[in-house]
């Protein structure tokens, strides 16, 4: 039934990248795990390799910046760690986040050592570690802001994300049925809210001319692929 559907819109499964699993044992999909749990909840984490692969990318900047300051390494760890706890925000991702957090913390707590090797322990605490918003220590480097004064930069934690749960689509929801257009319609503009690129596009949408916009319906009688779902004017 699956592969019909998808043949009437010219897509197909890829064998090589298809699994038939049970929902208790999971599986990874996007880098995310998808798992049944004993209390019969399902939930979706960060796989472990996906953590693995991030905290491995991270690792590799730390040794690399042997010769920066603090500030110049925060730049650099900044986007990555950004970027990888927005994508999985809508995941149950607390202990996740926690476990991400301490292994960088150990991963800076060693470039430090590394960086002064005749400093004691104590030093380089004081110079790159203090406590800051949420209990324990955080990482900073000092760098001169706007007005040429010196200030301090604190690395962000993966843990500081809020959480944003996912909201489900309808069971009897068809992207493909007229009927539903509105309904799409509000959930792509709500998902455009939630960035910087397309809170941007909304705005231009809105103050450029205030015409309708829809996302457009693919023929499913036509044999080329499915288009894109950007949103366009009308």
């Amino acid at each position: 039934m699956i592969e019909q559907f998808l043949r009437e819109r010219g897509l197909e499964l890829s064998p090589t990248k298809t699994v038939i699993t049970h929902v208790k044992t999971g599986f990874d999909f996007l880098g995310q795990n998808v798992r049944r749990y004993p209390d019969g909840k399902r939930r979706i984490k960060p796989s472990k390799k996906n953590a693995k692969t991030f905290l491995g990318d991270i690792r590799r900047t730390i040794k690399a910046a042997l010769g920066s300051s603090a500030a110049d390494l925060i730049k650099q760890l900044h986007p990555k760690i950004r970027g990888w706890a927005n994508y999985h925000r809508h995941t149950m991702n607390k202990s996740t986040f926690a476990r991400v957090d301490n292994e960088i913390f150990s991963s800076l707590w060693r470039w430090a050592q590394r960086r002064h090797p005749r400093k004691p322990a104590p030093w380089c605490k004081q110079k790159y570690f203090a406590q800051h918003g949420d209990p324990g220590w955080s990482f900073f480097g000092e760098a001169c802001n706007g007005d040429g004064q010196p200030s301090k930069i604190w690395l962000l934690r993966a843990s500081s994300t809020p959480i944003k749960r996912h909201i489900k689509i309808k069971g009897d929801a068809n992207p493909y049925d007229p009927a539903y257009e509105t309904y799409f319609e509000k959930r792509e503009e709500a998902h455009m809210r939630e960035s910087f690129r397309g809170t941007r596009i909304l705005r231009f949408l809105w103050c450029a001319a205030p015409l309708p916009w829809h996302m457009p319906h693919h023929n499913k009688n036509a044999s080329r692929p499915l288009e894109s779902t950007t949103p366009t004017r009308t």
